[in-house]
């Protein structure tokens, strides 16, 4: 969180350009600006304008993606192209989704049962090589990989291993009174060996994942799944003083303490910190989603925001419903356009000085219940850069002017065009007729 990522970047009119940077991530954010200042004139790479001298840091320290790789799987080759796409837009943190209640992946040593029966197939696996693998190719891009185990919710497939652990697996026809989305199933709050799982999981896992931040998830629980579970009503029956609300509260103390003494951060989905009893370490990067307003009722808690609000964040929205007996919308609905995520102020309703610093990070998210690796590139980019660009320079320039989609829409188109020469399937923005014609495709 705290990487230097500034630079300063000279070229004359005639002779050597200079670079310099604090850090060699630095200085890649540098040459990244270098190759954008490097049109293509009569099959020849020119930089124009001449001098240029440029200052340039950015202003959130956490310019992220989400990618959920557990609703479908993405092959390696996929995750590294979008690290790739990321480096070209200064994004620095892949918030790696990793598993979720319809599939586990990702290689376990100290469970291996949850892959061998939670994974897709056998050529849709995660090995720990192959984790370490795009660790190290984002690490070479200026990218942090942060993972993500959700836990208490979000698990039915640790009942695929772990039956005895569970809590309303699988509840149907009603799904729906147990869970966000099917399938159902719980971690089973009143037992400790629930908890010791967890922990377990978190110990193991930290080590893998070298970054600082660990991401417990603690988002859509569900109170109805515990309250009809015969081991939660037991419990609750024998201590009087008990809760589902207190049993909550003390799984996520063992699970945020197994991650502090990993010397590690949390980080969690805003459930945590406003629909439970437990509070959170003051250090917890609390991930904001729900509600625009959920960020500035973060910061005047005092902790610190990443903000992926869904009504602008949510990259998967906008293509109706994938439950095959309902023709409506998504819950998400409609599709977030590249404007409409750039207009996104993470700032907004934030006055104090004091509160606005706690905003550390914007992230937009891709789920993956009508994606994969097939449509993944056309989903993020460019809209991902539209966010990029606001977490890099905020929502001013130095006059205090507050960029508009008119006067970004033609460097977005550039930037697209790059990417598209870079290997990165970016979805066009207009027709090219207006890329080619400035200001002649506005609203009148």
């Amino acid at each position: 969180m705290s990487t230097d990522e500034s630079y300063t970047l000279d070229i004359p009119a005639g002779g050597d350009g200079t670079l310099k940077a604090q850090t060699v991530f630095g200085a890649l954010r540098g040459l990244e600006t270098f190759s954008q200042l490097l049109p293509t004139l009569q099959g020849l790479r020119v930089v124009r304008g001449t001098p240029l001298h440029i200052e340039d840091r950015p202003v959130l320290a956490h310019r992220g993606l989400s990618l959920d790789t557990a609703r479908n799987y993405y092959p390696i080759a996929d995750l590294k192209r979008t690290l790739d796409a990321m480096s070209y837009n200064k994004m620095n943190v892949l918030h790696w989704h990793i598993v979720d209640g319809q599939s586990w992946p990702v290689e376990s040593k100290t469970y291996p049962e949850l892959q061998k029966n939670g994974a897709y197939a056998t050529n849709m696996r995660y090995s720990y090589q192959d984790v370490r693998e795009i660790i190290q190719y984002g690490k070479e891009r200026g990218i942090r990989i942060i993972p993500e185990f959700d836990m208490p919710g979000h698990t039915y497939i640790v009942g695929q291993s772990f039956p005895k652990l569970m809590s309303c697996l699988d509840k149907q026809p009603d799904w729906d009174q147990y869970a966000a989305e099917p399938p159902s199933g719980q971690l089973n709050i009143a037992k400790d060996e629930a908890a010791d799982f967890a922990v377990g999981l978190i110990d193991e896992y930290a080590k893998l994942f070298t970054d600082e931040v660990f991401h417990l998830g603690g988002d859509e629980v569900n109170r109805k799944c515990w309250e009809e579970d015969p081991d939660v009503k037991a419990y609750l029956k024998a201590h009087a003083n008990a809760t589902v609300e207190t049993l909550l509260s003390a799984f996520y103390t063992k699970v945020h303490g197994a991650v502090e003494g990993q010397g590690k951060i949390g980080m969690s989905w805003e459930e945590t910190l406003f629909h439970s009893e437990y509070a959170p370490p003051k250090d917890t990067l609390i991930q904001t989603w729900i509600d625009e307003q959920s960020i500035p009722k973060t910061v005047a808690k005092g902790y610190r925001s990443i903000a992926s609000p869904a009504s602008s964040y949510y990259l998967d929205c906008g293509h109706g419903a994938w439950l095959p007996n309902f023709d409506g919308n998504s819950w998400c609905d409609p599709f977030k356009s590249w404007m409409h995520v750039y207009n996104f102020d993470p700032w907004a309703n934030v006055t104090s000085a004091a509160e606005r610093e706690l905003i550390v990070g914007a992230e937009v998210a891709l789920w993956s219940e009508q994606s994969d690796a097939v449509t993944l590139d056309k989903y993020l980019w460019p809209r991902a850069a539209a966010m990029a660009e606001v977490a890099w320079l905020g929502k001013t320039d130095a006059d205090g002017h507050v960029r508009t989609t008119e006067e970004v829409v033609q460097r977005l188109h550039d930037q697209r065009f790059r990417m598209v020469g870079r290997g990165i399937g970016a979805e066009p923005l207009q027709p090219l007729w207006c890329a080619r014609n400035p200001g002649h495709c506005l609203l009148p």
